[in-house]
């Protein structure tokens, strides 16, 4: 179900903010199968290595890592997704919806949380990662990643 995603990525972050305001960045993504081939990796930068600073504040410094792995017991992909950098972490049921993939879990706050690849093509995806405060009854969206493939691995 992810093996597509196998290389580098870079994205147009764009981070929605409670107040209707919209922050704009770039960011990277890069995937490789991991554990003799059993998940898949990522490592998951904003912004991106050429534009960080020590001067890029904690909030908009995401520098975390996923890993997929599939569970035949509920037939779907487990992610854990962490960010030592704010020292924040998720835990996702990931499964194919139509053409595209869909995660759902809890956040540390209660709310629910959906993270999609939608609009997937060959060199290019949509993520966008959701809330619900409300049980999954209206969803917030919190942030958009536009990505265009920059390079390829073969497995």
């Amino acid at each position: 179900m992810y093996d597509w995603l196998i290389g580098d990525w870079e994205a147009d972050v764009y981070d929605y903010q409670a107040d209707g305001s919209k922050k704009n960045n770039t960011g990277e993504w890069h995937f490789s199968w991991v554990l003799e081939g059993r998940a898949i990796q990522d490592v998951w930068i904003v912004p991106k290595v050429s534009a960080r600073s020590a001067a890029t504040p904690s909030e908009d410094n995401r520098y975390g890592s996923t890993l997929r792995i599939y569970d035949p017991n509920i037939d779907a992909w487990r992610i854990f997704w962490f960010n030592p950098v704010a020292q924040s972490r998720s835990e996702l049921i990931g499964r194919k919806v139509g053409n595209d993939i869909v995660h759902q879990g809890i956040d540390d706050d209660g709310s629910l949380i959906r993270w999609n690849f939608e609009d997937i093509k060959p060199n290019s995806f949509l993520w966008r990662g959701e809330s619900s405060r409300d049980g999954g009854k209206t969803w917030q969206l919190g942030s958009e990643f536009v990505a265009h493939r920059i390079a390829e691995v073969r497995r």
